[in-house]
């Protein structure tokens, strides 16, 4: 009965800081906004901040290859192929997909159309994890998505590719963490997903001439300038992803796509903070209810989450 009550407590323990580590990652992923309009205010289009993000933290997380090379050399060619996929799909194709929509609907539908995230993951991970979908997972997404959405009402959107677009963000978005989990399955340490989705990507961008004028532009500007593409690649990049990888060996990726709603909710408060730009009640009345679905989704949940089928079949072997 002890042993019982104490494995209770620890996967109690594990959820809860799971869930820390999801928070904490939405938050730094929030400072997105601030160092990517800084970047655009200097002259960088969008599709140059997306190279300065993914190949600079490429180059960072360069300091774990020694610790992950005896990991890598053992990855077979079906292993690499679901890694490259989680990295193109959820890191580059989130990214060129967000870009472009902004492009054609401007910046705050695209942030909405990217939250309907975690509608797409209770799906994915129905059909790639065999997680269960409750109706109390569906309906604590569809809140926290529309609180999204009424915190970026503001600006005119038209109907039209961007809108398609979005969606893709969105859904790629949420294959990041539905097949980091899968690439888990086959144990994988988190280290050695979050490494390869960023250093394959990191891989194609370096392929494109592009990326080499966006750095000769760089070498031209003031230290400053270094400064935010470091924001954007350390603490917009590095560590969200590194923390979000590590907390998905505690939680379903249902319940993590569900606290990245923080995202938007730190964006909104660092605009106001530091841009100074200021909300309409409709916008207070989404972050209202997105705080009450990140709550309810937490005190609900507790220590009821499900084991996927994949590991409980693990844990039998």
């Amino acid at each position: 009965m002890a042993n019982i009550d104490n494995g209770m407590t620890n996967h109690s323990h594990q959820s809860w800081l799971g869930t820390i580590q999801i928070i904490t990652a939405a938050i730094c992923w929030g400072t997105l906004g601030i160092f990517s309009t800084y970047l655009n205010q200097i002259g960088f289009s969008g599709w140059q901040v997306t190279i300065l993000r993914i190949v600079t933290a490429a180059f960072i997380i360069l300091a774990m290859l020694p610790k992950l090379w005896p990991h890598l050399i053992k990855l077979q060619p079906k292993q690499w192929l679901g890694l490259a996929m989680q990295s193109l799909i959820g890191v580059l194709g989130m990214s060129v997909c967000y870009f472009f929509a902004v492009s054609y609907v401007g910046a705050g539908p695209a942030v909405a159309l990217l939250y309907t995230a975690p509608v797409f993951s209770l799906l994915f991970s129905k059909f790639l994890l065999s997680e269960s979908i409750t109706r109390k997972s569906v309906l604590l997404a569809l809140m926290a998505v529309f609180g999204v959405g009424l915190t970026m009402l503001g600006e005119q959107a038209k109907v039209n590719w961007g809108i398609l677009l979005g969606l893709s963000a969105g859904m790629c978005y949420s294959l990041y963490g539905v097949l980091g989990k899968r690439a888990m399955h086959y144990a994988h340490p988190a280290p050695l997903v979050f490494f390869t989705s960023i250093i394959i990507s990191a891989g194609v961008l370096l392929l494109l001439p592009e990326t080499y004028n966006t750095y000769e532009q760089l070498l031209d500007l003031p230290l400053m300038t270094w400064g935010y593409v470091l924001g954007l690649s350390l603490l917009g990049t590095v560590v969200p992803f590194g923390l979000y990888m590590k907390a998905l060996e505690k939680l379903p990726a249902t319940r993590a796509s569900v606290f990245t709603i923080f995202e938007p909710l730190t964006a909104i408060a660092l605009a106001m903070l530091l841009l100074h730009q200021s909300l309409s009640w409709i916008q207070y009345l989404g972050v209202a209810l997105i705080l009450l679905a990140a709550l309810l989704n937490a005190v609900l949940n507790g220590t009821a989450t499900r084991i996927p089928r994949w590991l409980k079949q693990r844990q039998k072997i």
